[in-house]
């Protein structure tokens, strides 16, 4: 049972930096891939112990460990069951899980064969848990410069058109921020556009807010990540105008040393300029960490009033790649628990 007793939302979950330790570790063996430990308690503390790193992009390195596994439909139609089950074990009642189709092709799979597979995961997981809704987002990838992958990024817009009535509900662009400039993406978002599909994408994390502002300059209405608009009061301005919503991930960010510490992340601030801002995970394993971890830091040590961590679960709804009505029921949980907290 949750301590937090409104309605949760996770908008920003990478699925293959949350896979069950105990799943990967069985997984692993069952397909001869060697873990960084010699025992199932020796890996999760690995996990534990290096969830902390000194950029993004060492970050990033840490995803090789769960992608050797996620190469055959199987593996990822697992993971992606066992992770809508253990967000709805904690409370959750929408998120959206995104993977890129394009990292999971080393054994013969299309970019077609990993959405289908997440999918089955997905759709099997709200049927065991009908209180939980799950939207799946497609990851375009920045693996340096934007001519690299141009063709499979193009590729994954075209499966998330396929794929929007079977739930698929928009596409990203994930990956490594800085290595490029992202306005060299465009031809994503454009495509996008033509096809009818949503999108968010990842912005001013490790990067500043000029990031922010290309992403804003695709139509982006929700940036991953984003914290960085906060150094440039004009553009928080215009996000506001604009109804942009930041996807804030706290744990992530320290651990990325894209903030040097929760007490100087600008999350409050940020949400007391009127910036709308939300509170997700990121990597629930790869980070050790949950919504209940994460409302607790921004409570104890970010400054947030309970209050506004609610604000922000509405904000998350808002933007919500999610039928209208379902948000509907969510807000209206959501106002009354804020409600409930001024009596």
């Amino acid at each position: 049972m949750s301590k937090y007793p409104f309605p949760k939302v996770d908008l920003h979950l990478h699925l293959d930096g949350s896979m069950l330790p105990e799943s990967a570790w069985e997984m692993a063996a069952e397909r001869g891939i060697r873990l960084p430990a010699d025992t199932l308690e020796d890996f999760r503390q690995f996990i534990v112990v290096t969830a902390d790193c000194r950029s993004v992009n060492e970050y990033l390195k840490r995803f090789e460990m769960p992608l050797q596994i996620l190469q055959d439909g199987a593996a990822l139609e697992r993971t992606a069951y066992e992770l809508v089950c253990l967000l709805a074990g904690q409370g959750l009642r929408y998120a959206e899980i995104r993977f890129a189709p394009q990292l999971h092709l080393r054994k013969k799979l299309t970019q077609r064969d990993t959405v289908e597979a997440v999918l089955r995961g997905v759709h099997r997981g709200m049927g065991a848990h009908p209180a939980i809704d799950i939207g799946v987002i497609l990851c375009a990838m920045c693996i340096g410069d934007y001519r690299l992958n141009m063709a499979e990024n193009l590729q994954t817009v075209r499966e998330a058109a396929c794929a929007l009535r079977e739930g698929v509900v928009a596409i990203d662009l994930a990956g490594a921020e800085g290595v490029t400039p992202l306005s060299g993406f465009a031809p994503v978002f454009e495509l996008a556009k033509e096809l009818g599909v949503p999108f968010t994408c990842h912005a001013g994390d490790s990067q500043g807010s000029e990031t922010v502002e290309t992403a804003m300059n695709f139509g982006s209405k929700r940036i991953g990540h984003g914290h960085h608009i906060f150094e440039d009061r004009a553009l928080c301005a215009r996000a506001i105008r604009d109804g942009v919503t930041l996807e804030v991930c706290p744990t992530s960010n320290i651990q990325c040393s894209t903030r040097p510490s929760y007490e100087e992340h600008p999350l409050k601030k940020l949400i007391d300029m009127g910036v709308s801002c939300t509170i997700n995970t990121d990597n629930m394993i790869l980070s050790d960490i949950d919504l209940d971890k994460e409302y607790d830091r921004c409570i104890g040590q970010m400054g947030l009033s309970i209050q506004d961590v609610i604000r922000c679960n509405i904000n998350s709804v808002r933007a919500a790649f999610l039928a209208s009505e379902k948000k509907a029921k969510l807000i209206e949980e959501l106002l009354a628990a804020l409600e409930a907290c001024a009596r």
